[in-house]
């Protein structure tokens, strides 16, 4: 008689990944203090179905001096944060953002003590 279709389930993943107000408030108050130092000029967000990445850039014409990545699809396995540098390799991984951010501050500390 009737044959019946089920209704497509949504997608069991998010559509978009991206950065919680206390992650975002956290990345952008160390771009801002990197910019008052003079070191950074510019920054990027993407969001996509896997990833949420701040990019911090020198000058905009350039690559990316740093990326942090947040990938919810690692945070079982190796840590859902990343701390990424300029040639593409992974500085440091974790599961909080606080310790992944560290190099970076520890890098500040030089850059306004000079």
């Amino acid at each position: 008689m009737h044959n019946v279709t089920p209704f497509p389930l949504a997608a069991a993943g998010p559509r978009q990944v991206g950065f919680e107000r206390g992650e975002l408030m956290r990345i952008l108050d160390l771009y801002g203090r990197m910019v008052a130092a003079g070191h950074w000029r510019d920054y990027a967000m993407d969001m996509d179905r896997d990833a949420a990445i701040f990019s911090c850039f020198r000058r905009s014409a350039e690559r990316p001096e740093y990326r942090i990545e947040k990938r919810p699809a690692l945070r079982n396995r190796q840590g859902m944060w990343a701390l990424v540098g300029e040639g593409g390799i992974v500085l440091k991984r974790g599961h909080e953002l606080a310790g992944i951010l560290a190099p970076v501050e520890r890098r500040l500390m030089k850059i306004v003590g000079d």
